[in-house]
């Protein structure tokens, strides 16, 4: 009869180290990634409560209208990201996706810098429901859904 107790013993040690190993693991996980975490804000959230200079941040907003002006390099762009309650300098080096134009919304991967700018190291074009591929936007509906049909 002691030889079972012993058992039942031995089981709920072993469950209990188990449990202790695994909340250890998830703790030394989260403590890893807690600088690696990109939060998302818009131009609103930033004037309100900027965040701290180099950390890792989104921002995402609406490109204001002739905002975006091409350095002398050619690959470095300054433009301006708003959300209708605030507006944020951005500047960028690097090719920009072609869906990437003035009126049209943005989610820029990168930091803040000491001096107010966003620092950005990724452009995400966002389009609308109203998208159309350039190589369909010459065609007609009907010649648009032949060309779809047949690519599937």
């Amino acid at each position: 009869m002691a030889a079972a107790v012993k058992a039942k013993h031995q089981r709920l040690v072993l469950l209990v180290i188990a449990l202790v190993v695994l909340i250890g693991a998830g703790l030394l996980a989260a403590w890893a990634l807690r600088n690696q975490a990109s939060y998302f804000y818009v131009p609103s959230d930033i004037a309100s409560d900027p965040p701290e200079a180099g950390r890792a941040i989104r921002l995402g907003g609406m490109v204001q209208e002739g905002s975006i002006q091409r350095q002398a390099d050619g690959v470095t762009i300054d433009f301006v990201v708003g959300d209708g309650k605030a507006v944020v300098p951005v500047r960028f080096s690097g090719i920009t996706p072609d869906l990437f134009v003035e009126g049209s919304g943005v989610v820029a991967e990168g930091h803040m810098m000491p001096d107010g700018t966003f620092l950005a190291d990724n452009l995400l074009a966002k389009h609308d429901e109203n998208y159309m591929p350039r190589e369909l936007a010459d065609m007609s509906d009907a010649q648009a859904k032949e060309v779809v049909a047949e690519t599937e």
